[in-house]
């Protein structure tokens, strides 16, 4: 069985080659990344990340409008609750055109 003393040595032992791994890998990556931009003449500049221009919403005028509550639905995408329910109830679409 090791003693503590053995172990913490052992562990600072690992430490050091986990630390110099690491700076060897990571010297390495960079000399390869070093090397494609290189070779595909990129820069810094070239690695940030380019984001996509917003997608412009344009509102849709309201073509149904619930007079009990105000609320409005364009006619596109799913019919709203209060529409499917007023519709099951009785009432016809064309009573709620605006």
């Amino acid at each position: 069985m090791s003693s503590l003393k053995d172990l913490l040595a052992q562990r600072a032992a690992l430490d050091e080659q986990i630390n110099q791994t690491k700076d060897r890998e990571r010297n390495e990556a960079i000399s390869k990344v070093k090397t494609l931009m290189s070779e595909y003449g990129l820069s810094v500049a070239d690695l940030s990340v380019r984001t996509p221009k917003p997608v412009k919403v344009s509102k849709v005028a309201a073509k149904y409008r619930n007079q009990a509550t105000g609320e409005t639905w364009s006619g596109r995408g799913l019919q709203p609750k209060w529409l499917k329910a007023a519709i099951a109830g009785g009432a016809k679409l064309t009573d709620f055109s605006v």
